[in-house]
This record gives structure tokens, sequence and C-alpha cells, in this order.
């Protein structure tokens, strides 16, 4: 066979949304107001965690620790989403695509595990209530927290090991916002099929296994909650628990759509909405879904609030 005149691929260019010219304001404006609600709904959850002695429970230590993943997944993609929308150089180098792929990997898995981790500690807290404070002391919430970061670094490893051995060549136009292995494989002039292979499979074990342990873990909480006499904390338990469950039916809804369907239903608009939801959309609502639906950071968030005002009174006078 005669060697075939490849030119291999030094950077991309991601297209994005560079298909509708005419949307570009409205899309730099809609997604940068995403991205700052984002952040400062984040941080806001993580200051009001951390300096409230009243939320310092495993319950808010995990969530905390959602916010803090939340905003660093939508940092790997969103900042560059939005450098690309008004930039006529849309180019990022292969080593740049290839940090961004292992990032988005990392903290996507990071937030699978942790999404179960916290599945579990409601699971404790309503099935187990006498043994909580024993099973979920602060030692076993650092080590489970430390399985999500080491689960998500060594998935995110494998599969930025396996684009690496690929080779791109001829075309290095990336038809979406940001570097994800199904548009990167369109690219290759190499044989891909491991790569695919390890995403039906490893792929799928790692977002599956979380996903049907928290169905599990909600099957039990739910028959344990109807078994309660007490309204209140029945009604207590329901608004805690409904509020992991609409967080996790968005993340795994889009998940689904994105990766786990025929490759022949591929869609570059409904492929791009479910991208920007678990990329932007749901890392923004998650800190209101768990403020907004929550009595205790609520009352938290008025604690704060008028101490500050408090403090400002005590100065000025």
């Amino acid at each position: 066979m005669e060697p075939q005149n490849w030119t291999t691929v030094t950077e991309f260019l991601l297209l994005g949304f560079s298909d509708l010219p005419e949307h570009q304001i409205s899309l730099f404006v809609l997604f940068f107001t995403m991205y700052l609600i984002n952040l400062l709904g984040n941080t806001i959850m993580i200051t009001l965690i951390a300096t409230d002695h009243h939320l310092h429970t495993p319950m808010y230590f995990f969530i905390s620790n959602l916010s803090f993943v939340d905003m660093c997944f939508s940092s790997v993609t969103v900042p560059q989403m939005l450098i690309n929308i008004f930039s006529e150089n849309k180019a990022i180098s292969y080593t740049s695509c290839m940090a961004q792929l292992s990032f988005f990997i990392n903290f996507n898995g990071i937030e699978v595990v942790l999404l179960a981790v916290m599945a579990y500690d409601r699971y404790v807290a309503i099935c187990n209530p006498l043994h909580y404070p024993m099973l979920m002391n602060k030692k076993i919430c650092l080590c489970l927290l430390g399985v999500c970061w080491l689960s998500g670094a060594l998935n995110s490893l494998l599969h930025t090991i396996l684009m690496c051995r690929l080779s791109f060549c001829s075309s290095n136009k990336i038809i979406h916002f940001f570097c994800d292995m199904p548009p990167l494989f369109k690219l290759s002039c190499t044989d891909t099929s491991l790569n695919e292979l390890m995403i039906f499979t490893e792929g799928s074990l790692f977002d599956m296994v979380p996903f049907l342990f928290i169905i599990v873990s909600y099957i039990r909480i739910i028959s344990t909650i109807f078994k309660t006499s007490s309204v209140s904390r029945r009604s207590k338990a329901f608004s805690t628990c409904s509020s992991h469950m609409i967080t996790v039916t968005l993340y795994y809804g889009s998940i689904f759509f994105m990766y786990f369907r025929p490759s022949t239903s591929y869609s570059l608009e409904y492929d791009r909405v479910a991208s920007v939801i678990y990329t932007t959309l749901t890392p923004m609502l998650n800190s209101f879904i768990y403020s907004l639906r929550n009595k205790d950071v609520k009352v938290a968030l008025k604690r704060a609030i008028s101490e500050k005002i408090l403090q400002r009174v005590c100065s000025v006078a």
C-alpha cells in the first residue's frame, strides 16, 4: 500500500455556533449571563456553608463540593466558547484541546460519583438515622470525597491516553463548541474502534453504576418515607431528596441523550442543546435548586444578610 500524504493536525477550529451569525450577540449575552450566575450562585453557596456552623453537616459538605465541581466543570468549556463567539480566530492548539478534554472528563466523572455519594448520604440519614453519626463521620466523608476525585482522575486518564494515541489529519474543523470525544473521532484518520468500545463499556459502567445506585437508594428512601408517621419529617425528607433528584434528572438526562444513543440519530442542533444543558444550564441551576428548595439554606442566608446589615449599622454608629 502506498503511503498517504497526510498533514498532521497541530490545531483545531472550534466552530461552535458559527453557523448562527445572526444570533452571535444574543448567544454571547445568554451564555455569559448563565456563567456569571453559575459562579456567583455557587460561590455564595460554598461561602455560606463554610461560614455558618449550622450547615457543617455531611450533606452540606457534599453540596459545597458539588458547587465547586460545577464551577470548574463550566469553566473548562464556557470561557473558550465565549471567546470563540466573537473571535475570528477560533483555533485551539492540539495540546490545549487534549487538556480541555481531559479536564472535562475529569470533572464530569467527579460529579457522577459525587451524586451517588450524596444519594448514599441521604439513604443513611433517612433509613438508618441512629447510625448516621457513625457511618457518616468526618473521616468517612473525606474518604468518600477522595473516591470521587480519584475516580474522575482515573477515568479521565484512561480516555485521554486513548485519545492521544489517535492521529488527526486533513480536516481540523470541530463542529462543536469544545473538544469532546465524538466530534474528535470524526476527524481521526486512525481506527477509533477501541476508543468507542471503551466509551460503551467502561464509560457506560462508570455512568450507569452510580446511576443505578442512586435509583436503588431512592427507592429505599421513598419506601422509608412513606412508612414515617410524622408529617413534618416526611415533608422535610421529600423536600431534601427532591432537590437531589431534580439535579440527577437534568444531569443524567442530557448525558444519556448525548452519548448513549445510536449514531444514526445524530443531530447538530439537538446535540448542542444537550451539551449546553449539562455544561452550562445544570451547573447554574444546582445552587438554586439546593438553596430555594432548602429551608436550612434560606435561614442561613437570611442570618448572614442580617449579620452583615447589623455590622454596617454598628460601624456607622
